[in-house]
């Protein structure tokens, strides 16, 4: 049972960048760095030999090796070398009769290790080197032991022949398989995200020409009227204020719009939500009434002050009104009601429309990465949406019924500022 617990917990350490990569990169719109392999390999390294297992007093088996291979992989010849350091000063500092042994082991399995980082960065079936390196990292440290004190080996074959086997194949399976696949999800996920936006826009674009024409063809009706008529220099002030009315109107939807396209930041401020939702309705509105949508907005007058994201937040409410919209394709009285309101210390968004609805089947899997209600979609604008208002402390829950409707309600905690101060009893403001 002792093995077997000994077995688990090094299993355990070669989780640990998987684990942290999920943690720490999760709502981040950027994959791993060198700096982030480098850091995580040296705590499941330290870890790893602390709690090594070991039959023979001085001899220590895990999979340090593994690890040292891991960082190779995805942080380069600088997070090996970096690496390699630490191994070796901190195996002096355990001691014990099998130091140089694992000094000799090293100056083999890392020439070894080289040479299979360069095979993994030129085939396709990597699980082919992966099974490789558990080979290797089980056979050399056997060989070496025994051939320096066969005893230790031949008095616990068992120790040796399962124990240390299991700990480099599962161990190197897991840590550089499920890493591989994560940092590989999320860098599709990043693609998606941008490639989700070019399509948004581009539709949205189209919807704009018919939208921005109008106040155009305003314009310059009234231009033609100011040089071909005898007008007061009343009407003419009057046609003039009409046309840098209709063109500041298509300045600020145009404006708006490209903010869509910007690049996403991690930076969180103050953001009115009912300015922001404002934006993006008068943006969507074109795309609304193009598909024969009629788009309404219910929002207090008032500031609604949440600690977010902007640009995140207007890709949110685009993701969503969008698929509303959409819901509503085959249906001749198409509408997507929003309705803003503040409930304590919670804002509360709710968007909802009277489209073709969903199964139940179909709510349970929404938000699951690569599952979509549209034939085209991935579901990964819904994911990026339900990972992002549960970053900023929220939550997104849904109600639909099939072929009659959708309700998304959004709950945000609401921002309340803490008054500068400086400790000394004089006022926020400054003022006495």
């Amino acid at each position: 049972m002792t093995v077997v617990k000994e077995i688990i917990l090094q299993l355990f350490f070669a989780l640990i960048p998987f684990l942290a990569f999920n943690v720490y990169y999760r709502d981040k719109p950027r994959n791993f760095s060198t700096r982030f392999v480098i850091v995580t390999s040296m705590i499941c390294l330290f870890f790893s030999m602390t709690f090594g297992a070991s039959a023979v007093s001085g001899y220590f088996y895990d999979i340090r090796y593994i690890i040292l291979f891991f960082g190779l992989l995805f942080g380069g010849l600088k997070a090996g070398l970096l690496l390699l350091p630490e191994f070796v000063l901190y195996r002096l500092y355990l001691g014990g009769d099998g130091t140089w042994i694992a000094m000799l082991i090293l100056l083999v399995t890392f020439p070894i290790s080289l040479l299979l980082y360069k095979w993994y960065r030129s085939i396709d079936k990597k699980w082919m080197v992966t099974l490789s390196a558990g080979a290797v990292f089980s056979i050399v440290p056997i060989g070496f032991v025994y051939w320096h004190n066969p005893e230790s080996i031949e008095n616990h074959i068992w120790f040796h022949v399962l124990v240390i086997p299991v700990q480099n194949f599962v161990g190197s399976w897991l840590l550089i398989w499920l890493f591989q696949k994560a940092a590989a999800d999320k860098d599709m996920f990043i693609r998606y995200v941008q490639t989700e936006k070019v399509e948004v826009i581009s539709q949205v674009a189209a919807s704009l020409v018919h939208e921005v024409r109008n106040p155009l063809t305003a314009v310059k009706g009234f231009l033609t009227l100011i040089r071909e008529s005898r007008l007061d220099q009343e009407k003419v002030n009057r046609y003039i204020d009409i046309c840098i009315s209709e063109m500041e109107r298509t300045e600020y939807i145009l404006s708006e719009y490209l903010a869509i396209s910007k690049p996403l930041t991690d930076l969180q401020e103050a953001t009115d939500l009912a300015h922001q939702l404002r934006i993006t309705v008068e943006v969507m509105r074109p795309y609304a009434n193009m598909n024969n949508v009629a788009l309404e907005l219910e929002a207090p007058p008032e500031a609604v002050p949440i600690l977010a994201n902007p640009e995140k937040i207007k890709q949110i409410l685009v993701n969503l009104i969008k698929n509303a919209i959409e819901a509503c394709y085959a249906v001749s009285d198409g509408k997507v009601t929003l309705d803003l309101r503040t409930e304590g210390a919670k804002a509360i968004l709710t968007i909802e429309d009277n489209g073709i609805g969903m199964t139940e089947d179909q709510v349970e899997r929404l938000g699951s990465v690569f599952f979509s209600t549209k034939s085209r979609g991935t579901g990964l604008g819904l994911s990026f949406s339900y990972q992002a208002i549960q970053g900023m402390g929220g939550t997104i829950t849904l109600k639909s019924v099939h072929r009659a409707g959708t309700r998304f309600t959004i709950t945000l905690p609401l921002y309340e500022p803490e008054p500068f101060g400086n400790g000394s009893g004089v006022p926020a403001d400054g003022l006495s």
